[in-house]
Order: C-alpha cells, then structure tokens, then sequence
C-alpha cells in the first residue's frame, strides 16, 4: 500500500496535468488481484477509472468514490518535492497524501484483500476514481450521467476527516461579478467610465447583503467572501472591465437560483442611483449542501461497524451531493487530518493507512458479507 500511495502521488494530477497516469496505474493494480476496471479518457489527459467487483447481487451494491486530482502544490516552501512522495519517520508526504490518494490507496488496497480472501459477497463494490472534484466536478458528473450500476446500499466517500463519520457539509457558490465601462485616457477620466469604481459600488453593496436563510443545528450560518479581483491594463487607460470571484458556502436546503436572484436585484438598484453602472454576474461553480440523517439506517450500521457513536458535519465541499440521485446513503470517512490539505508539507501517517484499510474492509463485510 505504501508503494501505490508513493506512485499516486509521484503522478501530477492537477487540472492541467489531468488524471490519466494516475488512472493507468490504478488499472494495474487492481488487475493483481483480477479485478477489471475500466479507464474512461476524455480531452486528451483527463481519466475517470471504475471498478466493480461482482457478487450474489442478493444485496445493493458499495460505491467508494475517490478523486484523483490535486490542487497545484502552491508557491510556498516544500521540505521535499511535492510530487516525490517521501516516506520519512512514518509519514508519506506530498501534494494529494491526504487529499484524497492516501484515502484512494487504502481503498484499493481492503479491496484487493477482500477479493483475494475469496470470502463470498451479496452485493457489489463498486469503485470510482474521478477527476476535477478540486475544480468542476466533472468525473462525478460524467459518471452519474451515464450510471446503470442498480440499487445501491450506501456510498462511502474517503476523504480526509481524521476517522470521523461525516454526514453533512455545506454547499459551494462560486460567482464571477463583471463591470463594464469605457476606456479613456488617463488624463481624461471624464470622458470615459471607470469599470473598478463600478466595481466599488458594488462591493459596498455585497458587504451590506445579508442572505435570507436561517443557520443550521450542526453546520451554522452560510458564509460570503470576495476571494479575487483583477481589473485595468495600463496605469494610463481608464478601466473598461473589473472582475471578481465571490466564494458562498451555502446550507442544506438553501436555494442557489435565490442567492443569484439577490445579486441581480443588487445591479438593478445600483443601476437605478447610476446610470452608468453595468454589472452581470455568472456561476462558475455550484454544488448543493449534503445532508443524510443520522436515523438512516445506513448511517447506524456504518457507525456501529466502526464503533463510532456521533457523526459530524464539515464547512469544507464534497462531489458528494452529485451522488445523491443514485438513492444510496452518502457518508464521508477517510484517513488523514484535513487541516493538511491544500498546504505545504502535506503528508499522511502510514499508521493511519493501515488502519484505514482494516476499517474498510470492515465495512464491507457489514453490508455485503
């Protein structure tokens, strides 16, 4: 298992890069244990590879769903190279250890023991290994949209969440504000329109917006924030253009199509006091809220099989709610600490892999044994 985590990780699947190798390597390894798997390839380097391990059928199946891209490893400073996957004093470091390849590794690998044990299962495993959940999901989509795969039992997600049962996380709008003006020259400003003074009314307005939804037992209160802004090409040009990126975290239950709904009521008010202003705003990315209920009885099984007896709710987004169409129960349960993802001297405890797997395998037999 260490091994594989290593080459996983030495592959650079960021959206750039795209998922392939890592895809291929998968591949492999589950045909030592003749396990087929099936690699689906599209624009050139970006993979999704499922695997399904055929049983009695007397039982709904088993989905792990695993991402296999990484976010890029950053400008700060690595102890070792990001993508050398490092084995020092216990730990495997590099970018994706924790998000999600130690997960994906353990994952494969309490598979790969489950089908050499030879023990008899009542209903399927079923894996996928997807690309850009770190960017647009689009793997989990691809996959959902052309799902035939039949009742399921539940759908395990390993992310990293330090071995706490996770069963509910906030959603995530991501919106793009455009201004518009009129180029002029700089020693004229009058004669044109200032795009990042537009840009500044605006903003003036998003800090005084209040979103209209009441906080949740377990996640709280929805968050705003301006996360980017770019705007202006010369120091001498009047601005035509300002752009920025607004992050929502929304709740279960909380309409998107509302939220957007309050921005264009933002512009219409702006534009009443300025006739000048010109604002659209366009979704670059939305993913809903998840929530299954504790009573499920997926939830109470998986909790007992683990010994666990609270679930937990997260802030942080998931391909998760893209599942949900496919009737199974959703949890998120995975080796490593999340505070580590996204950073420099991202690693994953090896002890922790190791026990990832047995609870994996686990958790298997519970619902298919």
């Amino acid at each position: 298992m260490k091994e594989l985590l290593k080459r996983l990780i030495g592959v650079e699947t960021t959206a750039a890069a795209g998922e392939f190798g890592c895809a291929e390597i998968i591949r492999e390894e589950f045909s030592l244990s003749g396990i087929d798997s099936e690699v689906e390839v599209w624009g050139q380097n970006r993979a999704n590879i499922t695997a399904r391990v055929s049983s009695s059928g007397s039982k709904g199946g088993l989905l792990f769903v695993c991402h296999l891209d990484v976010v890029s490893a950053g400008e700060g400073k690595w102890k070792y190279e990001p993508f050398s996957g490092i084995e020092d004093k216990g730990r495997i470091y590099g970018r994706g250890s924790a998000d999600m390849k130690g997960g994906t590794a353990a994952t494969i690998t309490a598979i790969r023991q489950i089908v050499d044990s030879g023990v008899k299962l009542e209903g399927d495993i079923i894996f996928l290994g997807c690309a850009g959940e770190e960017t647009d999901s689009c793997g989990a989509k691809r996959f959902v949209s052309g799902w035939d795969g039949g009742k399921l039992s539940g759908v395990v997600i390993p992310e990293p969440t330090d071995f706490e049962v996770v069963t509910s996380h906030r959603g995530m709008l991501w919106l793009e504000v455009v201004t518009k003006g009129k180029a002029a020259h700089g020693s004229q400003p009058q004669l044109g329109v200032n795009a990042i003074d537009s840009m500044r009314l605006f903003l003036d307005e998003f800090d005084k917006y209040k979103i209209e939804f009441g906080p949740h037992p377990l996640l709280g209160k929805c968050s705003k924030s301006v996360n980017r802004i770019s705007g202006g090409k010369e120091i001498n040009i009047i601005p035509d253009e300002c752009r920025v990126g607004v992050d929502i975290r929304t709740l279960p239950g909380q309409s998107h199509e509302e939220i957007i709904s309050d921005f264009e009521e933002m512009f219409l008010k702006l534009r009443a006091k300025n006739s000048e202003f010109d604002g659209k705003v366009s979704i670059i990315r939305s993913v809903g809220a998840l929530e299954t209920g504790n009573e499920s009885g997926f939830v109470k099984e998986f909790c007992s099989a683990l010994g666990v007896e609270e679930t937990k709710a997260v802030g942080f987004t998931t391909d998760g709610p893209h599942f949900v169409g496919l009737g199974g129960p959703i949890v998120i349960f995975g080796p490593g600490k999340p505070e580590f993802c996204h950073k420099p001297n991202e690693y994953i405890e090896i002890a922790d892999l190791e026990k990832a797997v047995g609870y994996y395998k686990e958790i298997i037999l519970q619902f298919l044994g």
